[in-house]
């Protein structure tokens, strides 16, 4: 008897190899599938704006990457003694406002690079609700922690998400296959009927989106999650986050979905490089352990279109070192 509601994906038509490039903006689960790709070494630039939750400040984000515009220092606010701006995550600040702009310059500069370049676009969508401005009305990526009194709350429409992230999509400098899931991190703050709404409303804006655009896909985090594993201990201790487990499984099956026949191939032997990488032996002197690193050195050459470089120097610094 099967006692899981196992949900099925087909796989892509066009799946992602080892020589694409891959850009993802949105919410902490966007980081979780980027790590989990880089952890595998797939080419991928994440997060440069930082975390961001609601489709019209992953909108804004893309379209400022997209033109490349900087920041200007009357974007920048100061709080807790750091200078931050609503359209970024708290964690791109600086002490100082040149070294505010600095830092966030860098990010959009990096990204706007990386987008010349990316074959799949992955944009993972957190919640519907968001807060904006009162003194302007524009919609926040991030609060920073400011008094509520400065915001007002709302949740935007189906046809106001399909029509900001069309918009976006729209400028691309290039043909590019994007992908948008729904993260299945759960938004307590909303109350459960709010989280239900805000990811509900999600859903049905990314099914609009699959219509106008013939390049847009949608991959189903937030079901198997929720109709999948569909357990509290696929959830980490917040009741908030999926586990490191549920993280692994979703990671598992899209890697199922998205990878194509050879990349699925070369991922068992990038593995073993990277866990060698990162292994310890007791004698480091030993001829033993410098076989061991000859070997991995030449398992690298094998794979010369991945990014070995970090591995590489570290196998080559024992050898040196061992002379």
């Amino acid at each position: 008897m099967n006692f899981r509601t196992e949900i099925d994906i087909d796989r892509w038509q066009h799946p992602i190899d080892y020589h694409h490039n891959i850009l993802s903006l949105g919410s902490c689960f966007a980081d979780n599938i980027s790590a989990k790709l880089r952890e595998n070494k797939f080419r991928v630039t994440a997060s440069p704006t930082g975390i961001l939750f609601n489709p019209a400040s992953i909108a804004s984000a893309l379209e400022r990457i997209v033109e490349c515009r900087e920041v200007s220092s009357d974007e920048l606010i100061l709080c807790d003694g750091r200078y931050v701006s609503y359209d970024f995550h708290s964690s791109l600040g600086g002490e100082s406002p040149e070294s505010a702009l600095q830092i966030m310059n860098k990010a959009i500069g990096h990204a706007h690079r990386a987008l010349q370049s990316t074959d799949f676009l992955i944009l993972t969508l957190g919640t519907a609700w968001v807060y904006r401005l009162n003194a302007n009305g524009d919609i926040v990526a991030n609060c920073h922690k400011q008094p509520q009194r400065l915001f007002h709350r709302e949740m935007l429409g189906v046809e106001e998400i399909a029509d900001i992230m069309s918009r976006a999509i729209e400028q691309l400098p290039r043909p590019m296959h994007i992908t948008l899931t729904v993260s299945p991190v759960r938004h307590l703050g909303d109350g459960l009927a709010g989280n239900s709404l805000s990811k509900a409303t999600l859903r049905l804006a990314i099914e609009e989106l699959t219509k106008r655009h013939d390049n847009v896909g949608y991959f189903p985090s937030y079901e198997i999650l929720m109709d999948d594993l569909r357990d509290y201990r696929f959830y980490a201790e917040d009741m908030t986050h999926p586990s490191p487990t549920a993280i692994e499984y979703i990671a598992k099956r899209f890697f199922d979905a998205a990878l194509s026949p050879r990349a699925k191939e070369l991922m068992p032997q990038i593995r073993q490089i990277v866990r060698a990488a990162q292994h310890r032996p007791l004698n480091p002197k030993s001829e033993e352990h410098k076989a061991f690193c000859r070997k991995q050195l030449a398992a690298i050459e094998q794979l010369a279109e991945i990014d070995f470089s970090e591995e590489k120097r570290m196998f080559e610094r024992i050898l040196q070192i061992n002379l």
